[in-house]
């Protein structure tokens, strides 16, 4: 659940402000920040909020020197999970169909609209090919949440029971071996985070998470009555 204040929200406003003006905007941005952060506050999202949203932006501020083009980047991040249902596959392609969209309309350029909307795409398989910083730092700063927060030990949990409250509609057990596939396939890449950042502080942390959270929905319930 979002957990955001009204002041949350101004500094996120502010900062789309701040990014379209970088982005060459020529058009108001207000009304887009309207538009984009009430379907970040959508009522079936429970870990893809706004929080999220400031959770990455804040991770695309630290990954920012590795980018070419950390406006893009940013653009990106507003956009990758805009239009999210979870009982959808497709909410990243209509996430990136939105940024292309509204992108020409606020003034943003064709060349930095296609990045950003490739960019969104990319967070489909979060595998950029080598030597795409843009695609490193955007796939770093969402996947970044698997590490946890040092200050927080609480934090992975709390990450995990919203990705389940998000999925309520799926029963139990369909939920665990669904999610289960999921963390499996995580940890068989050869490398979860890209960027130099990401690998020294991220990467550690983020595969302990995983094994940990695999570890509990794999391990079978115990019958506590006697005898069993």
């Amino acid at each position: 659940m979002d957990t955001h204040t009204d002041d949350d929200t101004a500094a996120l406003r502010r900062r789309w402000a701040a990014t379209a003006a970088a982005a060459g905007a020529d058009q108001d941005p207000a009304p887009y920040a309207d538009r984009l952060l009430a379907a970040w506050a959508e009522p079936q999202r429970r870990y893809h909020t706004t929080a999220h949203l400031a959770d990455v932006l804040a991770r695309v501020d630290v990954l920012a020197p590795h980018a070419a083009d950390p406006t893009a980047v940013e653009l990106a991040a507003w956009f990758h999970d805009a239009v999210y249902r979870p009982d959808r596959s497709e909410n990243e392609e209509r996430s990136a169909a939105l940024a292309e969209r509204a992108l020409p309309e606020l003034g943003v350029g064709p060349a930095r609209t296609a990045e950003v909307a490739r960019l969104v795409r990319l967070t489909v398989t979060h595998d950029p090919a080598p030597g795409d910083t843009n695609g490193e730092a955007l796939c770093d700063a969402d996947l970044a949440v698997l590490a946890g927060d040092p200050g927080n030990p609480d934090a992975y949990a709390a990450y995990a029971a919203a990705v389940r409250a998000e999925y309520a509609f799926v029963p139990d057990e369909a939920f665990r071996t669904g999610r289960a596939a999921v963390l499996r396939q995580l940890l068989d890449l050869p490398r979860l985070f890209r960027t130099p950042y990401g690998a020294a502080h991220w990467e550690a942390p983020a595969r302990r998470n995983l094994a940990t959270e695999l570890a509990e929905l794999t391990t079978p319930t115990r019958d506590p009555r006697p005898g069993t």
